[in-house]
């Protein structure tokens, strides 16, 4: 099951203290909306995030469920509050709020939500698929390069077997449970399919988490300034280096901008350094620090999934945001391990903006080739062999 997001807005430690252990996700509490969009912006998984809002003033709260909605469209907004007055319901309705919870509510109500959110999720993602993937499928993977990818997977996998055989052990031993994690991506065509990874966290990382949230309910507020830069909650664990190797964690997001401001933080930031992470495996943190963890992406280049150089496959949140006429072409390629954009900003880009990187994707879908692949590939190989010096 995919990791669950809980923003909570609000001061009342009580609330906060109830709700942080009975929620099963990643719970985060801060005072004000903005400090809220932040932690959002962090978050690619816009379906799996909620936002429980305490109730004040039905004016102020408006304004500010307006601001929050409009920006973020997809995030389900739950009004925290012992009792909705009657004369207020049809505002708050207007304003944004999908549902409404008490600050007192036990686990059970919580757990049918989350369900709930979950089948909206499902059925987000058959929609989305067969909406778009009706008018877009029109990629077909080149002979060459096809043949490519079942080669260069099956070295890989027969030179690396034992290092993924002693992987899927380690897991196995360490912790019960499932050794391949899967989650949701958009490739080529638009077309959805599980993205393989080892897992790294333990099966019962809801229960884990509680102690995390404990920990850290009332460190955001310090953390979360108006002058701090975007943090990305998706993988904790990921470094911006490592967007630039082979085996990319791809959950990690932050510009290099943003990246080069936080950098100086890390070491205070309990959020983005969450080497106490108690989710986290110990197998799972040396695996994620090596991006072993993505070596079962080799399999999903010869199912087809993937091919090895490509554009990163997406979450549905952010394939959405990118399904006009200026961003098709992003995704009449393959999605890939590594790609354009890795590279390239490892060639001396320096900063590279959101917008470079979608341009980047778009030049390769028009040009990719067997000589830009190898070269790509060179390059990934390089970088990786150099990530220490980095």
């Amino acid at each position: 099951m995919d990791m669950l997001y809980y923003i909570y807005i609000g001061s009342n430690r009580v609330t906060i203290d109830h709700l942080s252990k009975i929620t099963g996700g990643m719970f985060m509490a801060v005072s004000s909306c903005n400090k809220a969009a932040k932690v959002i912006d962090g978050i690619r998984e816009r379906y799996n995030t909620s936002i429980l809002y305490e109730q004040s003033d039905p004016q102020k709260d408006c304004e500010n469920i307006t601001f929050l909605h409009k920006r973020f469209p997809r995030v389900y907004i739950i009004l925290v509050t012992e009792e909705l007055q009657k004369e207020n319901r049809k505002l708050y309705l207007q304003a944004g709020v999908n549902n409404t919870l008490s600050p007192t509510t036990h686990e059970g109500n919580l757990q049918q939500m989350t369900k709930f959110l979950q089948l909206r999720k499902e059925h987000k993602l058959q929609e989305f698929s067969q909406s778009h993937r009706k008018i877009f499928n029109t990629f077909h993977l080149p002979m060459w390069k096809r043949i490519f990818d079942i080669l260069f997977a099956v070295a890989v996998l027969i030179v690396l077997s034992p290092i993924l055989i002693a992987t899927a052990i380690a897991i196995r031993v360490e912790s019960k449970g499932r050794v391949i994690y899967k989650s949701q991506r958009v490739g080529s065509n638009y077309q959805i399919f599980n993205f393989l990874k080892f897992r790294s966290m333990y099966t019962n990382a809801d229960k884990r988490l509680k102690e995390l949230n404990a920990l850290n309910q009332y460190k955001i507020e310090e953390e979360l300034t108006d002058e701090q830069p975007d943090i990305r909650f998706d993988d904790l664990t990921g470094t911006s280096e490592e967007e630039a190797t082979l085996l990319i964690s791809d959950d990690f997001v932050i510009s290099e901008e943003d990246f080069l401001k936080k950098k100086a933080q890390e070491k205070q930031n309990t959020f983005v350094k969450i080497e106490n992470d108690p989710r986290v495996t110990r197998v799972g943190r040396f695996i994620r620090k090596y991006s072993i963890d993505e070596l079962p992406q080799l399999f999903n280049v010869l199912k087809g999934d993937m091919s090895i150089v490509g554009n990163r496959p997406l979450p549905l949140y952010e394939a959405e945001l990118l399904t006009s006429d200026a961003y098709i072409e992003r995704f009449m390629a393959p999605a890939g391990l590594t790609g354009l954009w890795q590279v390239e900003k490892r060639g001396g880009a320096g900063k590279m903006s959101a917008e470079e990187r979608k341009q980047l994707d778009i030049k390769y879908a028009k040009e990719f080739s067997f000589w830009l692949d190898m070269k790509i590939l060179c390059k990934t190989l390089t970088a990786f062999v150099q990530k220490e010096n980095v």
